[in-house]
This record gives structure tokens, C-alpha cells and sequence, in this order.
């Protein structure tokens, strides 16, 4: 680390043509990247460290490009280099949404948030060309995370082999579910930690280097049941709802005689949930056992509460509860 961030400051030299500036931690990530503020010139910048043996940065900067091409609020690249795996952007501050988000305040910024999904949803799919699709092979792969490190790691849990075919079969259903869905761009964690209130062109948006050609409920359900902070589901059922009236009327999903119905989308937006939040408790539970990050374990609940509430409610995914008995605890 000390070697990098040597590194770090010898490239910033040479690029702002001064060593006259200061820089200091800006944030961590759940990869290897790391973010810095820098301070120069009465000017505030971040700087991303992405070492290149366990980062690429080229899809960020692709998607960077992409995003700013859309006049979307998403940071813009000022300097790169690739081989070291250094870049420097501007700064869309130091408030992510969770830290504004209240009763008071979700309507409004959700708002916002949802206007820059519709945004995003309408690129053209001939700009998608370089984004890879979220296929099958991806949507299962992630939901085995759940299985190998969640349960089996994390919980040290036994599968029996009925069990494991049990998985396996509800995985196929959720990942069917989505992969009937309209397609469209997926930023694949456009949620309060990765939004960034902003005065103008809110919100600021970053965290997009994962971005994939997929279902239209991830995002949005990305946002609305995110990892780390709940509302009422009949508060984020209007909130889906509305998004679906808005999405038809941009033509997102089908209108006249081939539109989806309220069930049907919400539907898709559960189950789509039910993916993303097995997904998430596996990675939480990898951050824990493989890099050392304890931090995420704390969501876990609430990320696996969402996963028990759709389960109950539908009956071809009832078996998951099993592997989330009522009052066992999930850590």
C-alpha cells in the first residue's frame, strides 16, 4: 500500500505539473479500489486507485463516457493511466443518499433517483454494444454465492443433496423470471450508498463499472429494496408502480394489448429482488470470510429479511425458507 499510494502521488505530480497538493482517504470499496480527495488548487478532485492486477479500469471508463454522453450526473474522467491504474475524476461530493434519506426527504430524492434510472433505461441497446449481457450463466453463478459462501462458509451449514436440487431449482425460476424481462442498460448497484446528493443534476452517480445489458426491475429494485436501508413494502409498491406508468409512457415496456400488468411487474420486481438479495448476502459473507471486511455482516439481516418476506408470499419460492427458518439467527 505505501509503495501505491508512493506511486500515486509521483503520477499526480506529473499531471497537475506540482506537487502543491494534499490528499486524503475518500472512501473505501467492497473490491480492491480505493478513493482518495484530492485538494489542489482551490479545487477538489478524487482520485481512484485500482491496482491493474486485480482491477480493470476500462469498463468504468467506458461506462463513465457512456453516462456523461446522456448528460447524466456521473463523474468525468481527467486524467487516466491504465497501466498503473490511476484515474482522476471529478468529485460529486461527500453526501451519499443514505446519509439524507428520511420520511421526509424519500419522496423527493427518490424522485430524482428514479427520473436518472428512466434516463438510463432509455440509452439506445446499439450504445450497449461493449456492455456485457446478464445472462443465465451469470444470474445462477451469482446466486450460488449464497449457497458456497453464505450457507456453507459463513454458516457452516451441511446441504443434503434433495436440498441442493431444491437451490438449484428455485435459482432456474428466479433467473427465468428475469430473463423474460425487457433489456436495457443495468447499472447493477444503483443504490443509497452509490448515489450521491448533489445541488444540481441529482443525483451524482458512481459505482457503475459493473454495469451489464439486463432485466428492467434490477436497478429498481436495487434502489427501493436496498441493502442498507427498508421502508414499508406499500410505500415501495406505489414507488414501483409509479416507475412502471413512467417506463411505459417512455416506452420501456410494452404499452396497448402486449403491456404487463401492475401483478405481473410487481411480480417481477419481487422475484427480481430475491436474485440480488442472495446474491448480496453471499458477497457480504465472502467480503467477511476472504477479505477480511466485517462490516457488511451487519446487513445481512435486513437483506435476508427481504428474501423471507417474497418467499412467503409466493408459493414456487416457499423452499428458500427453509435454508431461513423464523427465528434462527442468520449471522
Amino acid at each position: 500500500m505505501p509503495q501505491r499510494l508512493a506511486l500515486l502521488k509521483t503520477w499526480l505530480a506529473d499531471v497537475l505539473e506540482t506537487t502543491a497538493f494534499t490528499i486524503a482517504p475518500a472512501s473505501s470499496d467492497a473490491s480492491f479500489r480505493r478513493y482518495f480527495r484530492l485538494r489542489f488548487d482551490g479545487r477538489s478532485l478524487i482520485v481512484m486507485d485500482a491496482p491493474p492486477t486485480q482491477e480493470d479500469t476500462t469498463p468504468f471508463l467506458h461506462i463513465a463516457e457512456l453516462l456523461n454522453a446522456e448528460g447524466l450526473n456521473a463523474p468525468r474522467i481527467l486524467a487516466k493511466d491504465i497501466h498503473q491504474g490511476f484515474l482522476l475524476l471529478t468529485d460529486l461530493g461527500d453526501t451519499p443518499y443514505l446519509q439524507v434519506l428520511t420520511d421526509t426527504t424519500a419522496d423527493r430524492l427518490y424522485g430524482d433517483a428514479l427520473s436518472a434510472l428512466l434516463h438510463m433505461q432509455q440509452i439506445h441497446r446499439n450504445r450497449l454494444d461493449a456492455i456485457p449481457p446478464y445472462d443465465r450463466v451469470l444470474l445462477i453463478q451469482e446466486m450460488n454465492l449464497f449457497r458456497d459462501w453464505y450457507l456453507k462458509r459463513q454458516r457452516q451449514r451441511i446441504v443434503s443433496p434433495l436440498q441442493e436440487q431444491l437451490l438449484d431449482e428455485v435459482f432456474e425460476r428466479l433467473a427465468s423470471s428475469a430473463l423474460d424481462q425487457p433489456v436495457v442498460f443495468v447499472h447493477r448497484d444503483y443504490h443509497s450508498r452509490n448515489l450521491m446528493f448533489t445541488e444540481e443534476t441529482n443525483p451524482g452517480i458512481i459505482d457503475f463499472q459493473d454495469a451489464v445489458q439486463g432485466p428492467v426491475t434490477y436497478d429498481l429494485v436495487s434502489l427501493l429494496r436496498d441493502c442498507y436501508i427498508r421502508w414499508p413494502r406499500a410505500r415501495v409498491e406505489v414507488w414501483a408502480l409509479n416507475y412502471l406508468r413512467d417506463a411505459r409512457q417512455a416506452g420501456i415496456v410494452g404499452m396497448a394489448g402486449d403491456a404487463i400488468d401492475d401483478e405481473a411487474w410487481l411480480r417481477w420486481f419481487d422475484w427480481m429482488g430475491v436474485q440480488r438479495h442472495l446474491k448480496a448476502t453471499g458477497i457480504f459473507a465472502r467480503l467477511n470470510l476472504r477479505d477480511g471486511k466485517p462490516g457488511y455482516l451487519g446487513d445481512i439481516p435486513r437483506t435476508l429479511g427481504y428474501v423471507r418476506e417474497v418467499a412467503g408470499r409466493y408459493r414456487e419460492l416457499q423452499a428458500l425458507l427453509d435454508f431461513l427458518p423464523a427465528g434462527e439467527p442468520i449471522l
